[in-house]
């Protein structure tokens, strides 16, 4: 019996991820009683998204990787590993069953802790369960499979995330302009760089806060930028910048330039499918915890785009992009090309909220914190790519004897993970001390983020006008 079981598993997840997410989603929705048309949709479109995304990813490592191997050899420089940006974590992590076992968890901690009065934040963005199964898949990579040990580091994770939603939603209110009593939030993982952004943005405060006259309104300058400040334009000079290092002929330059610009903008194209996707999945969950919770203040947490309508977030992310390349290739310790992350649209959220959309902090504040995105991306590039050599997801037109990664979310849950799981296998005393220190001092850093964020929040709204008029998405 057990194998036939085994039998019947492996025939389920050789179907592929696309495939096999489809009968998961479809199935998952219909257990939350989403109609069955709705169900399937969500299902196809998730199928539809990861087998767009594996498209995109195989025409741009095919595109670059020439030019990189030629500027690699040319240069000496060791930027050896490709950025894919966050779309091969999420054809990992969905395609792998740990994903909903971290799903369940995540879910049952949520219902748990709201029903003891602990968080107001109900997480419906499922999708993005996939940020936290990289920190769990990372952490069985280097404990050598403890089960128990990535339960614990990705529920309490998933814990931080939910307080730090609770203690954002009244800046995210502030930001967006929504009525007083908006229940609207973000549980993002990437939001958990909120803490260190926060604490550069109080030293700003304390010894330079005249910055702030020089500021300037991001919006007319998105407005007079146009075209030229467009994912296709980025992807143009960053394909040019890319074919220049690689001293490729104009011809082939001009052709990866145009290649990197469609493929930048085809990212967030298909990116986009994936919310959609799970919305039928999310609001069948949803709807059942409203049932069970009437009378209750909840907070209803979806995807970081929420955001996407301060200007200021896309004006720093362009300003920071040619930032990020410059410090790629002067810091010690990377090896780390970025590409698919190029916009840093992981890290140009927080600094929005803390900052309520200050560009020049913004930008000071991320130009600090890019060497954190790029070691953490060195840091998992070997168990990315034997992770997707194993799942039969590399991208075709890269040799497999060739690192890539993602400059993602997440650095410093990324780095204490596998920390936590190396020290699991050597219990040595060294070892051992510097994840006791490093526990602490990131757990040092929440505990007082999260009391400067009330107090902050106390200030803000004991001023803040009782209606704002700005409907909410």
């Amino acid at each position: 019996m057990f194998s036939a079981m085994n039998n019947g598993f492996s025939a389920f997840i050789s179907l592929g991820a696309p495939a096999m997410m489809f009968f998961i989603i479809t199935l998952l929705s219909l257990l939350f009683r989403v109609k069955l048309s709705k169900a399937l949709e969500g299902g196809i479109l998730i199928a539809l998204a990861l087998t767009g995304m594996g498209a995109v990813i195989t025409l741009l490592t095919g595109a670059f990787a020439p030019a990189l191997t030629q500027f690699v050899k040319s240069t000496g420089v060791s930027l050896s590993i490709t950025d894919l940006g966050w779309a091969p974590l999420a054809v990992i992590t969905w395609g792998s069953v740990y994903t909903l076992y971290f799903a369940a968890i995540c879910i049952t901690l949520n219902v748990i802790l709201l029903t003891l009065n602990r968080v107001k934040t109900l997480n419906v963005d499922l999708f993005n369960i996939w940020n936290l199964s990289v920190i769990g898949l990372l952490t069985l990579y280097y404990s050598n499979s403890n089960l128990v040990l990535t339960t614990c580091v990705v529920g309490a994770v998933y814990v931080l995330m939910l307080i730090n939603s609770d203690v954002m939603q009244p800046q995210i209110k502030a930001l967006l302009n929504y009525d007083r009593n908006s229940i609207t939030t973000t549980a993002h993982p990437s939001l958990l760089i909120c803490p260190p952004v926060l604490a550069i943005n109080e030293l700003i405060s304390a010894f330079i806060p005249f910055i702030d006259k020089y500021d300037f309104d991001a919006e007319k300058l998105n407005k007079k930028i146009g075209f030229w400040g467009s994912k296709f334009a980025i992807g143009v000079y960053l394909g040019f910048f890319v074919g220049l290092l690689g001293r490729l002929p104009m011809s082939e330059l001009l052709s990866l330039a145009f290649t990197a610009g469609i493929s930048l903008e085809l990212f967030g194209t298909v990116g986009s499918w994936f919310g959609p996707a799970i919305r039928p999945l999310s609001d069948g969950i949803a709807s059942m915890m409203e049932k069970r919770m009437k009378g209750r203040q909840i907070y209803v947490a979806i995807d970081w785009p929420i955001l996407a309508s301060r200007a200021e977030l896309w004006a720093v992310a362009n300003i920071l992009a040619p930032v990020l390349l410059v410090v790629a290739i002067l810091l010690p310790g990377n090896r780390v090309l970025p590409l698919g992350g190029i916009l840093l649209t992981v890290l140009a959220p927080a600094l929005l909220i803390i900052t309520q959309g200050k560009v020049i902090r913004m930008t000071l504040i991320g130009t600090v914190l890019i060497p954190l995105f790029l070691w953490a991306a060195t840091l998992i590039a070997e168990f990315v790519t034997k992770t997707s050599l194993a799942m039969h997801s590399f991208p075709e037109g890269m040799s497999h004897d060739r690192l890539f990664s993602s400059v993602d979310s997440d650095p410093l849950e990324k780095m204490l993970s596998i920390l936590i799981a190396k020290t699991s296998v050597s219990l040595t005393p060294s070892m051992l001390i510097a994840t006791l220190v490093s526990i602490i001092a990131y757990l040092g850093l929440f505990t007082w983020y999260v009391k400067r964020m009330k107090s902050l929040n106390a200030t803000r709204f004991a001023v803040m006008p009782e209606i704002h008029h700005q409907e909410e998405p």
